[in-house]
């Protein structure tokens, strides 16, 4: 981290002014940095010709800008997704027809600063650039709609504004439509696109209206289509030109200049809608009745600024970085999951819609807890949501994006995010509107019933209920025979967050029968199978076929250490039982049921010795999901000084604040997606981990004196002091950061290694107490240790 120290009042009034949107933006970090509200539908942003630019943007100034679109994915994989929409601004086209319209000839470079970095410029709900043409180009957003500002250089008499309706990121539209009224210059159109990661289809619509700027904007001088790079002046409807063969069509206009002879300023306002181009214009005309641009940034900054101003840091001794790594992953916490309520075209329903769940695999671990420390009505709504999508499709959704479904990564992991919800909020539940009754049945439909394709939604229940786990010999028309052992692992996480449910809901039996599948964790443990190289080292997680007998998959598989170097992603070919992490990884994930881990692993020191040995090895990958609660796990073992140490590493090594400042770039083979990322990065620096669907969070130091969270529903604070903070060492390894004591309003607490929910629920004072010794322990007797299911902590 860098040593400049930052100095705030307390408290912090403009959170926003932390948040760096450009971290991770570059080098396959896949970070959205233009203009949104929080989990706003509408991400408007600049489009860049590099390869693999999922979030559309580029940091790197090599690469050209190729339009301003209205519709983003973050920090995702798979194919490139949204970026429909695109407008692109002309200042000195020799005439109307020879405007290069295409996405291919129009592309330029942007300005470059003295640093080589390209002249962008990013905060919450607000985006500028400055093209090398000499127009500048600001955007900014309401939930539904964009608003653009284009400043065309002093002197350009014809001001012409291109509206791209076909070309998305991987350019895969079909069957488009638009037409464009010559009068008022107003575009409505839309087209079919491909999904990003998943086999469906999706139909977008935008509206799109001109307005000067310090000026009434005259109709235009000049409009027409375009098919490719060739305008066509005076035509209104793109079916005057399509033939089928040619995906790059819009509209193009001239208009007359600004009156006066300064810059002319042209506003473009974007509805945006999945119903159809007349409500994005009745979204666009909701929103944005003025095209008052200003007004519009200061909402959306000051819609940020409250929901960051929730949680609070003491920035005595703490350096500018930190706390913008801070405010920026909590930023980036908020991107996705988008709301669309209102814009589902698949049924009519009075629930709240959201998307972007891109996917539930990589945010169950983190995001959602996050979401509830401090915004729950955000996460009821998105259960809300969730649970819909069960009522009219039968399964809870798993990896979805505009408004298709796409291909699941693990088990079926909504399931753990409503156990989140449910075990925090039960009590809470009516006066979210979250019926108990909906929750649970949604939960067992995942559970006990098999989708017609499970590689879209729900499980391969069939199997799992018959055999206590995914054998590797079990084909089934209904998906791909991949994945067995790590689906296993995550099907027993997603059966505990059940248990969890119903016994909340005095399901007493339910309770007891889902706790039991809990432990089919270990029906894939394989005493006998060794990682080479590693003394001690015994036992995995393998895959295993119906006969009870197990198959053989070298734990070094999907590592750095793999001798095959062989891939572990959506291969049907790829039989070894594994989802993008290697059995030895996949070895440590029982959550639920870390003390029964231990007691497989060989006992403590040997379980130590294991978790030693993924981290001196380079097992543990910090860009991968799996890998994700292992450097806490110490915690397990009485040991919380070295999770504090690991989970320290991690951020000395892997974060920074620069634009390739995310682990999972430079050329990584994962990218841990959406908030998923943002969420582990902020609770590392909160000095907590999450154990969802449990009323417990890990605790170790925050890098911050003290930190507050502010929960609008409970209307209270919980304040975590760290007492005797003397800043955060450069190395992560030492230090005055570990916890020796833990009290709460001034009582002595039952646990130096977690925090109970009920801490948050009631608004609290937690004080820790500092030492420069590592070799602190969680307290005296069995309950100090963070809970397992097989020692009685979740019955």
């Amino acid at each position: 981290m860098l040593s400049t120290q930052a100095q705030s009042p307390t408290p912090i009034t403009d959170p926003a002014s932390f948040v760096l949107p450009f971290i991770g933006t570059t080098n396959g970090g896949h970070v959205f940095p233009g203009a949104t509200l929080p989990h706003g539908m509408v991400k408007a942003g600049m489009d860049t010709d590099s390869p693999g630019n999922q979030a559309g943007y580029d940091a790197n100034s090599t690469f050209n800008a190729t339009g301003f679109s209205q519709l983003h994915d973050t920090g995702t994989g798979g194919a490139i997704s949204l970026s429909n929409f695109k407008l692109w601004a002309f200042a000195n086209c020799t005439s109307f027809e020879d405007c290069p319209t295409s996405l291919e000839s129009r592309k330029t470079l942007r300005n470059i600063l003295p640093d080589g970095s390209p002249d962008d410029f990013a905060s919450p709900g607000y985006f500028s650039t400055n093209l090398s043409t000499g127009i500048r180009v600001e955007l900014t957003s309401t939930r539904r709609t964009a608003i653009h500002r284009y400043t065309f250089p002093a002197g350009t008499s014809q001001p012409r504004m291109v509206v791209d309706i076909t070309n998305d990121g991987p350019r895969t539209s079909t069957d488009p439509i638009m037409t464009l009224d010559p009068t008022t210059a107003r575009v409505m159109g839309g087209a079919q696109f491909a999904a990003s990661f998943g086999p469906g289809r999706y139909t977008a619509f935008t509206c799109v209206d001109f307005a000067g700027e310090g000026f009434e904007l005259e109709r235009p001088t000049e409009f027409g289509t375009w098919l490719g790079n060739f305008p066509v002046q005076g035509q209104t409807d793109i079916n005057q030109l399509y033939f089928g063969f040619i995906d790059e069509l819009g509209a193009l206009f001239t208009f007359p200049p600004a009156p006066d002879g300064t810059p002319t300023v042209i506003l473009a306002r974007a509805g945006v809608s999945f119903i159809s181009s007349e409500q994005a214009c009745a979204n666009a005309e909701e929103e944005i009745p003025d095209f008052d641009f200003d007004r519009v940034q200061t909402v959306n900054r000051a819609t940020w600024n409250e929901l960051l101003g929730r949680i609070q840091v003491d920035t005595t001794n703490v350096s500018t970085e930190t706390i913008q790594l801070f405010y920026s992953a909590i930023y980036r916490t908020h991107i996705s999951p988008a709301d669309y309520t209102g814009e589902n075209p698949k049924w009519n329903s009075t629930e709240p819609y959201y998307d972007s769940y891109y996917c539930n695999w990589d945010t169950y671990r983190t995001l959602y807890s996050f979401m509830a420390l401090h915004d729950p009505v955000t996460f009821s709504r998105i259960v809300r949501g969730m649970i819909d999508i069960q009522k009219h499709e039968g399964w809870l959704p798993e990896c979805r994006g505009a408004t298709a479904m796409q291909f699941i990564q693990g088990g079926s992991n909504g399931d753990p995010i409503l156990g989140e919800f449910f075990v925090k909020y039960s009590e809470q539940a009516v006066a979210l509107n979250v019926s108990s009754d909906d929750l649970y049945t949604a939960l067992l439909a995942d559970a006990e019933l098999q989708p017609p394709n499970w590689n879209l939604q729900g499980r391969q229940a069939d199997a799992w209920k018959q055999f206590n786990y995914i054998p590797q010999d079990m084909f089934d028309a209904g998906g791909a025979n991949t994945k067995q052992v790590s689906r296993t692992l995550e099907h027993a996480f997603g059966d505990f967050a059940i248990s969890q449910v119903a016994k909340i809901l005095g399901k007493t039996d339910d309770a007891a029968k889902y706790a039991q599948r809990a432990n089919n964790s270990f029906n894939v443990w394989n005493p006998d199978v060794s990682l080479p190289g590693a003394p001690g080292v015994t036992g995995m997680m393998q895959p295993r076929f119906k006969n009870g007998t197990f198959n053989f998959t070298d734990p070094r598989h999907c590592s750095i250490h793999d001798p095959e170097m062989a891939t572990c992603f959506l291969n049907a070919a790829n039989r070894d039982g594994f989802y993008e992490s290697s059995p030895t990884v996949y070895s440590q994930y029982v959550p639920h049921d870390t003390a029964q881990l231990i007691e497989m692993q060989g006992g403590t020191d040997s379980f130590v010795s294991r978790l030693d040995f993924i981290f001196n090895q380079s097992y543990f990958d910090v860009t991968d999901e799996p890998s994700m609660q292992i450097p806490y796990m110490y915690h397990y073992a009485n040991l919380p000084g070295k999770s504090t140490q690991r989970s320290r590493q991690i951020i000395a090594e892997s974060f920074n604040t620069s634009v390739s400042g995310l682990p999972g770039n430079d050329g990584n083979i994962h990218v841990i997606m959406t908030g998923a990322m943002a969420s582990y990065t902020a609770f590392y620096l909160a000095g907590m981990y999450p154990l969802p669907a449990t009323r417990q969070l890990l605790l170790s130091s925050p890098y911050f004196p003290s930190i507050s969270f502010f929960n609008p529903l409970f209307n209270s604070t919980t304040t975590i002091k760290a007492n005797g903070f003397e800043g955060n060492p450069t190395d992560g390894t030492g230090g005055k950061v570990f916890v020796k004591n833990v009290t709460v309003n001034g009582e002595p607490y039952k646990s130096n290694c977690f925090l109970e929910w009920d801490v948050f629920v009631n608004g609290s004072v937690v004080e820790l107490t500092l030492t420069g010794d590592p070799n602190v322990a969680c307290g005296s007797g069995d309950e100090a240790l963070p809970p397992s299911l097989s020692t009685g902590g979740y019955s």
